[in-house]
């Protein structure tokens, strides 16, 4: 159908990914020493390990939503080629992109009131966020309507699943991205924290385990009670600059849930900035989230 799909920088789809599902992005900012960067997904300014190596040393880094003028002109590239835009957004609790492109659209619909722009806020980031962009596109390859996929999607966002570990939950703590009630244990003892996306798109801090392979447990023990039907689909684990970590769990997860295949990558720089080097995330479409995380 005719209708594009724009995510933004924190679907974390490699170069391969968007373009086998033919999914554009609207780029995010991150900042490193005042200078901005375009938070661009083939990682055009910093390779992953440059990246993750400056926030190992010690280097801040901080990001910044979709500017409204990107936002202007992505929307604005399609509509003039007469297509309806479907944009999928980090979760409106992470950052404020989803409510500056709902803003834009309402402006951009009064010059193309032909056209439709519908913005969904996924409730979630990373592969999750990704993952919901590649189910629109497959929708669309069916033939499903523009307002049909974006139905679906507010519908069945939140069956879209998340849990993760990082090294430490100060990166997440500082950025405002992880609810501080528990954010104590992450740094004692090598206690590890395993991190879901709650019903509000916040991530949340839920339990806790004893070293790297209890938390790698932990992790594939969650996607387990929460998957549905994972022989028709594929676990997508995303990693800050570990691949290793996340070839274990790969390994772990596919020896007790027989998901159809595996995609691995790198979490893009603004997630990255967020949850630091380290961190590895499952991903998975299963039953709906029904957790709330505390204040």
């Amino acid at each position: 159908m005719n209708f594009a799909i724009i995510s933004d920088s924190t679907c974390d789809l490699n170069d391969e990914l968007r373009a086998k599902y033919d999914i554009d992005y609207a780029p995010m900012n991150y900042v490193i020493d005042d200078k901005e960067y375009p938070a661009m997904l083939n990682w055009q300014y910093h390779s992953p390990k440059e990246f993750y190596d400056l926030m190992r040393n010690g280097t801040r880094i901080t990001t910044t939503q979709v500017p409204r003028e990107v936002f202007i002109d992505k929307f604005t590239a399609y509509l003039k080629e007469g297509k309806d835009v479907l944009y999928i957004s980090c979760s409106s609790a992470l950052s404020g992109s989803y409510n500056l492109a709902t803003l834009v659209a309402k402006e951009l619909a009064e010059e193309y009131p032909d056209n439709k722009i519908y913005c969904i806020d996924s409730l979630i980031s990373s592969f999750g966020q990704g993952g919901l962009a590649i189910m629109a596109s497959q929708l669309r390859a069916e033939g499903k309507t523009i307002k049909e996929v974006a139905d679906f999607l507010t519908e069945n966002r939140l069956k879209m699943n998340q849990a993760g570990t990082c090294d430490s939950l100060e990166y997440l703590r500082r950025a405002g991205r992880v609810k501080a009630s528990k954010a104590f244990f992450g740094n004692l003892f090598g206690v590890k924290p395993i991190i879901i996306s709650d019903i509000k798109g916040q991530n949340y801090a839920f339990k806790k385990a004893k070293g790297s392979l209890n938390a790698k447990r932990a992790i594939v023990e969650h996607l387990a009670e929460v998957v549905e039907k994972p022989e028709d689909q594929i676990l997508y684990i995303s990693h800050g600059d570990d691949e290793e970590s996340a070839i274990m769990l790969r390994d772990l997860a596919m020896e007790q849930i027989p998901f159809a295949g595996c995609n691995i990558g790198y979490i893009a720089p603004i997630v990255g900035s967020c949850v630091g080097p380290g961190t590895i995330i499952g991903f998975c479409y299963g039953k709906e989230v029904t957790i709330k995380g505390d204040d």
